[in-house]
């Protein structure tokens, strides 16, 4: 049974080693696609609200807003450091800070990054495209608008191609095409930080004029379950790229998404945008809760309001913010201090006169593309690299989940670094078995298990065993000697053992690793572990 449902498993973990997620194929039936982890029946129902039954149901319809951080050194009109650490305030210029006579720069890897991403996404590359003013007012907005892209952005009409599970017992591979509308490129804006206890807010202009791109998606998902797949499908295809590091816990990736209900083939109803969801899970959660909610109340004769909400992730429910009966107007304007954006499609095209190495040429940006996810995907699926590691788990006792970790890490990296395909490994199936084999029955610690393979790779044809008799590589079984190296250690690092001693327990891993130096690697990390703590209690 573990065997079967392995190689989803594997995949699983490829993705956030390599830029993989959803596979074309299946294996032993069982469809190998990285679940996003919320509820198994996602796409049909959500238990906090109940639906009466009808000969015609309501259906979902999902478009997003993504708001993509690009990896940039520094922000998108201002020479100013990018950090996300960084202290309060630290990494504001005086363009950032809207001071008088400031003017804004526009950096060029901001508009390479936006080309790239528009070219993966199958976009269409407008060669002149124009900023604009939108007018709001927030605390943490200090020029009362923020410079984006409305009339003409820099790409347009694209498309991603996701997968999930889905069909009647959710075992089937689905995969499914999303429009995108547009990219433009616009100034991320500071961050409010709330005291409550002191009914007071402090802003933090950090983030004030980092480089984003806006990435709307059409109305084109109809549940959680896609959205949190067309995201993570996007993630992974951004990370490949390197224009955005895409992660969501540090805001670098963070959704709105437009939730409304309709029957099939009337026209869709009325919308609310449940905004700033910073987690894939999250955001299936709350537009399956949004779904139920809409229609429980058309079901109840009530009328869905045209709101923002805010996804509570504690009571996995949306909660209003505000309504957006009385539309704001942005008071949208020309940006007067920024001339059109011209990009050039090649070489060929560029005015006499202009540096090409100033310019910003597409067809040298589509010729630097990387591998994209689908395409590594499909990759590996034809190089075996699923039949190695079932042949891997057959062999030996370890569980499949600790057998995928050396397949995904160890494996797969050395492959890249020769960039040799699977069944070029110099490590046989059954030679990465024995390893695994004697380091699951104590002969060997992990970090050992590591160099070994190593050196396997090295000396092709040589077995573990052989490597680690001839290497001395074997745990250190004298008891004594271990003892008396860790008390070594700790007697050689009394600044160490007062900060352990003082509450920082994490100091503690530093004292393992200067033991398993003097050991090199030898030492049963447990047994180091009681033995330190005992030492510096």
């Amino acid at each position: 049974m573990a065997a079967s449902v392995a190689p989803g498993v594997l995949l699983h973990n490829i993705n956030k080693q390599i830029w993989i997620l959803y596979p074309k194929a299946s294996f032993h039936r069982c469809a190998a696609v990285r679940r996003i982890g919320t509820s198994a029946s996602r796409c049909k129902s959500q238990p906090q609200l109940k639906r009466k039954s009808s000969p015609q149901e309501l259906v979902g319809v999902v478009g997003l807003e993504i708001h993509a951080q690009i990896h940039s050194n520094t922000k998108l009109f201002s020479g100013s450091q990018v950090g996300f650490l960084a202290p309060p305030n630290s990494l504001v210029s005086f363009l950032d800070a809207s001071l008088p006579g400031t003017l804004p720069v526009l950096n060029r890897r901001c508009v390479e990054a936006a080309v790239m991403t528009g070219l993966a996404l199958n976009c269409t590359i407008n060669n002149k495209s124009l900023f604009d003013r939108k007018h709001y007012f927030y605390a943490d907005l200090p020029a009362g608008y923020q410079i984006t892209q409305q009339r003409q952005p820099i790409a347009v009409n694209g498309m991603l191609t996701y997968s999930h599970l889905g069909g009647k017992k959710r075992n089937q591979v689905v995969n499914k095409t999303v429009q995108i509308k547009q990219i433009q490129l616009e100034q991320d804006s500071g961050k409010s930080l709330h005291d409550d206890q002191r009914s007071q807010t402090l802003i933090d202009l950090n983030r004030a004029g980092v480089g984003l791109m806006e990435l709307v998606m059409e109305p084109d998902m109809s549940c959680g379950e896609e959205a949190a797949a067309a995201v993570r499908e996007l993630q992974l295809i951004l990370q490949a790229l390197g224009t955005c590091q895409g992660n969501m816990s540090e805001g670098q990736l963070r959704v709105d998404a437009n939730v409304s209900v309709h029957m099939p083939g009337e026209p869709l109803g009325i919308r609310t945008e449940v905004k700033n969801i910073n987690s894939a899970r999250y955001l299936a959660r709350a537009i399956d809760y949004e779904i139920q909610r809409q229609i429980g109340v058309l079901q109840r004769g009530g009328t869905v309001q045209n709101e923002t909400r805010a996804f509570d992730s504690k009571s996995g429910q949306t909660i209003p913010m505000r309504d957006k009966e009385g539309l704001q107007d942005y008071r949208f304007m020309p940006e007067p201090n920024l001339p059109p954006l011209i990009v050039y499609k090649d070489n060929a095209s560029l005015p006499t006169g202009v540096d090409a190495c100033q310019a910003v040429v597409v067809e040298r940006i589509r010729e630097g593309l990387p591998e994209l996810p689908s395409v590594t995907r499909d990759r590996l699926n034809e190089d075996g690299l699923v039949e190695y590691f079932e042949a891997v788990v057959r062999e030996t006792k370890r569980e499949p989940r600790n057998v995928i970790g050396w397949v995904t890490n160890e494996l797969l990296s050395l492959l890249k670094q020769k960039d040799q395909s699977v069944s070029q490994s110099p490590v046989s199936p059954s030679a990465l078995a024995e390893l695994l084999e004697l380091q699951e029955t104590g002969h060997i610690s992990s970090s050992v298990a590591k160099q070994v393979f190593q050196e396997m790779w090295r000396s092709s044809g040589k077995t573990a065993l052989q490597v680690i008799q001839e290497q001395d590589l074997g745990l250190v079984s004298d008891t004594k000697e271990i003892h008396n190296i860790c008390q070594r250690v700790v007697d050689s690092h009394p600044d160490l053992v007062r900060a352990i001693r003082n509450g920082n327990k994490k100091v503690l891993n530093k004292l393992m690793g200067l033991v398993q130096k003097e050991t090199k690697g030898r030492a049963d990390p447990v047994v180091v572990r009681a033995l330190l703590e005992e030492k510096t209690s």
